[in-house]
């Protein structure tokens, strides 16, 4: 077996680890069979692959981001009455 931390997240309350084997996600939870399993596999002296890496946020222009708000500028300006 192989397992690989998992990352924390904002939107994450519970932390799991992953068997790469069949990519099953085990909670970090004393009663599920497969975490017990884990910690002894820990126990051995054996180690987790690292999280991955999470993806960086893309960098948006100012027209992207009013884009994804469903502005354009011309529509801002207006709405500013910077015209």
């Amino acid at each position: 077996m192989t397992y690989q931390l998992q990352p924390s997240t904002e939107f994450s309350v519970f932390q799991f680890v992953t068997r790469l084997e069949d990519n099953a996600s085990i909670p970090f939870d004393p009663a599920n069979t497969d975490y017990q399993a884990y910690l002894a596999w820990l126990a051995e002296g054996n180690t987790p692959e690292p999280a991955p890496e999470p993806e960086p946020a893309p960098v948006l222009t100012t027209e992207q981001k009013l884009e994804a708000a469903g502005l354009t500028v011309t529509e801002l300006r207006e709405l500013l009455n910077l015209n």
